[in-house]
């Protein structure tokens, strides 16, 4: 009787933590960005946690933009995700190089 009531406690504990475990998930990162040149590589970026093939909308100064992960990077501590030529473009980062930036 009490290993019962013991293991429906820990589900009912497991099921309503659920949607705080998918909360913290999605939440945005915050941190520096740099670009990297290449061959027409298109709107896309690397990071180094998020799924290839994934789509990451990438914020600055009021502007954002959609790009996907193709790479993994970047290995400069402090960097949180590198930007193709295309997409530093449409960010308004060619200027400055390295910019901070909120990834969701």
């Amino acid at each position: 009787m009490y290993q019962n009531s013991r293991r429906n406690l820990y589900r009912t504990f497991l099921i309503s933590a659920l949607p705080f475990v998918t909360f913290s998930t999605a939440q945005a990162e915050t941190g520096l960005a740099s670009y990297y040149g290449g061959r027409g590589s298109g709107m896309t970026c690397a990071h180094r946690t998020r799924p290839m093939g994934s789509v990451v909308t990438v914020s600055y100064g009021g502007r954002s933009i959609q790009c996907r992960v193709n790479d993994r990077g970047p290995f400069i501590r402090g960097r949180i995700i590198d930007l193709s030529m295309s997409a530093a473009r449409a960010l308004g980062m060619m200027r400055s190089g390295i910019i901070r930036v909120s990834v969701e």
